[in-house]
């Protein structure tokens, strides 16, 4: 075979993979990927069949119907809306609005997986920001890095995996350290799941003309597989953010499923799944009876250090697949009743079976 010459960028040597959620086993509960244990609506799925005849056309490339629909939702005008491919194209859409080469964006860490391969991937330099012992987002060290090459600052709150929120207070406080012209993300892909934990992010946006946040169909609305994600953004970043998308992002089934999910009544559907999952992370954390951090996401996270690949192939050998996040923890979702029976029995048996010196109480 001929040898190839083709030059790939230097910035993407050494770049991590994403590494998805591991397939489960015949018999086993999924429970690494925080998807919805729930199918489409009815309604959702009906406006999906309801396009399928029309798939030899491009979608709406504006996306009109969509976005204002989000824009009365939010209270903004609909420019301000920014649709894409999940939210994770529209991260690296706000990154390449912002940053170039040799620009750098700070994130804390750990946290979203995607965060350093997008970072890296455009040529930009990654500053991580090491959680609080307490599995919090550090915002004051995040302050503290920030330099004269600082273009854009990430914030997962809830944090993934550690599903621990930052209040609107610190964030005020936080945002008033942090120059106007560096854009602050507020990723709030768990934010439905965060109850009173959750900040008001919608009174930081209006009070801060750097703040845009990001939000996704994935989660709470169950459509993970046809990949929506938004931004709500200020006019100029909005205005840019659609010079930097590719055309038709949003596919035709992707924004008629979207529509119909946010009619009154999908939407107090939706809710309802959401007070389920709430109330199931509860029941789990209650069961276990361990001092895990205080979690608003969809899921259950286990700060087992260096156990944590340890764990995962425990729970594995059980029928449960979670994700572990090297020497940080353990990350289980939470999914269907009888599925997360079977996480309270499989990490009950962990700590049961564990070393007396466990590292967590």
């Amino acid at each position: 075979m001929t040898e190839e010459m083709t030059r790939i960028r230097a910035c993407l040597e050494g770049i991590p993979a994403y590494v998805p959620g591991k397939p489960a086993p015949a018999e086993s509960a999924k429970l690494s990927s925080n998807e919805s244990p729930f199918p489409p609506l009815p309604a959702m799925r009906d406006a999906v069949v309801a396009e399928v005849d029309g798939l030899n056309r491009y979608p709406d490339a504006a996306s009109v119907a969509l976005r204002t629909a989000l824009a009365e939702k939010h209270g903004v005008d609909w420019t301000q809306i920014h649709v894409s491919t999940g939210a994770s194209s529209v991260l690296g859409e706000i990154l390449r609005a912002v940053a170039g080469a040799g620009d750098e964006v700070v994130f804390p860490w750990r946290s979203f997986e995607l965060y350093p391969i997008i970072v890296q991937s455009h040529g930009c330099d990654q500053v991580r920001v090491p959680l609080t012992e307490d599995h919090r987002v550090d915002l004051d060290a995040i302050a503290d890095a920030i330099t004269d090459r600082t273009r854009l600052v990430f914030l997962c709150t809830p944090n993934n995996p550690s599903g621990t929120c930052a209040t609107t207070e610190e964030l005020r406080s936080f945002l008033q350290r942090i120059p106007s012209d560096i854009a602050v993300c507020l990723d709030e892909a768990y934010g439905e799941f965060a109850g009173d934990l959750h900040p008001d992010a919608d009174a930081l946006f209006r009070e801060f003309g750097n703040v845009v946040r990001l939000k996704t169909f994935s989660k709470v609305h169950g459509i993970a597989g046809l990949r929506l994600g938004y931004a709500i953004a200020h006019p100029k970043l909005a205005a840019a953010l659609g010079l930097v998308t590719m055309p038709f992002a949003a596919n035709t089934l992707a924004q008629a499923a979207a529509v119909a999910a946010l009619e009154p009544a999908a939407a107090a559907e939706l809710q309802e799944r959401v007070e389920f999952v709430i109330a199931e992370r509860q029941r789990i954390v209650e069961a276990l009876e361990l001092d895990l951090p205080a979690c608003g996401g969809n899921f259950v996270f286990l700060p087992l250090a260096e156990r944590s690949g340890e764990f995962a192939d425990f729970a594995r050998e059980r029928g449960l697949v979670v994700r572990a996040y090297g020497t940080d923890g353990a990350r289980i979702s939470i999914g269907t009743a009888e599925e997360n029976d079977r996480t309270i029995a499989v990490v009950g048996e962990w700590f049961a079976s564990a070393p007396s010196d466990s590292l967590i109480p």
